[in-house]
């Protein structure tokens, strides 16, 4: 029996060493990665005006290059902000082309490249505000931070990768449509989000149902990307969409972005992984 004791006594004493060095080394080392993988994440979300760099570069990005496509164009990326959109369009039923692009006056705030960007900066506020100084006191204070930090991530990774859902009203009624010259035709809207790594411009053609349609009307409901078909109201008019044309283009620094993210979120979970240990031993609680 003392033999016994002997031994859980030993193994506690490695347990406990073990678990001091895994607060007092390894967390902080896992915490400074962090920070500089975010710093790195971060640099991508460079806004006008918010380094000493100078503002963030103007990066051109050309859109339906195929030669079938009826939409090309080309739009102009400044941080989180769509400075210029230029684009020509082929109407499908007459073959008539169209131009329109955004007035010298207008720019557009794309709020998810913005809230990405927030949540990065507020995961990085947590992280350095537990300096190398700071001493960890118990797991369960490791775990809260660790779950902090990732909500901010995936919070971040998902306003990327999960575009919102609108109305055909509510894109309609956003602005983005008044911001062409020429003044886009009433039976044309446009709508610009990002998905993943991408940044996509979709155009619906539309017609208007006449008051003695046979046709059953049908309210479309919210929806990343409307299909032809969908049925809404404006004011007093009835609307169908008629087509739809959505030309995309890679953004190259979303897509490291997406990467910083998912390698935080593992070196997070990780981290995470290695304080849940401790509680397996039942005769011992570092919490």
């Amino acid at each position: 029996m003392a033999t016994a004791m002997a031994v859980t006594a030993t193994e506690r004493a490695v347990v406990e060493e073990e678990f001091r060095w895994l607060l007092n080394y390894e967390v902080h080392s896992v915490l400074r990665q962090l920070q500089d993988i975010l710093k790195e994440a971060s640099l991508r979300f460079t806004l006008p005006g918010s380094s000493t760099e100078g503002p963030a570069k103007q990066e051109n990005f050309i859109l339906g290059s195929g030669s079938t496509d009826q939409v090309k164009g080309v739009l102009t990326l400044q941080g989180d902000t769509l400075s210029q959109a230029d684009v020509n369009l082929k109407i499908s039923r007459s073959n008539q082309l169209l131009h329109f692009a955004f007035r010298e006056d207008k720019q557009w705030k794309l709020q998810q490249i913005q809230d990405a960007r927030n949540h990065v900066s507020q995961a990085m506020y947590l992280l350095i505000s537990r300096d190398d100084n700071y001493q960890f006191k118990t797991g369960a204070e490791v775990l809260k931070l660790m779950d902090a930090v990732m909500l901010q991530l995936t919070r971040a990774r998902n306003r990327l990768t999960t575009p919102a859902t609108l109305t055909l009203p509510e894109i309609a009624t956003s602005g983005l449509t008044r911001m062409f010259a020429p003044t886009l035709p009433s039976d044309l809207l446009v709508n610009v989000y990002i998905n993943l790594n991408k940044l996509c411009l979709t155009v619906y053609q539309l017609h208007a149902l006449q008051p003695n349609s046979t046709k059953n009307f049908r309210l479309a409901g919210g929806a990343v990307l409307h299909s032809p078909g969908a049925m809404f109201e404006l004011g007093s008019q009835r609307l169908e969409v008629s087509h739809v044309h959505k030309v995309e283009c890679v953004i190259p620094w979303l897509n490291d972005a997406l990467v910083y993210f998912t390698v935080s979120l593992q070196l997070c979970q990780q981290l995470k992984d290695k304080i849940s240990v401790f509680s397996s031993y039942q005769s011992y609680r570092p919490f």
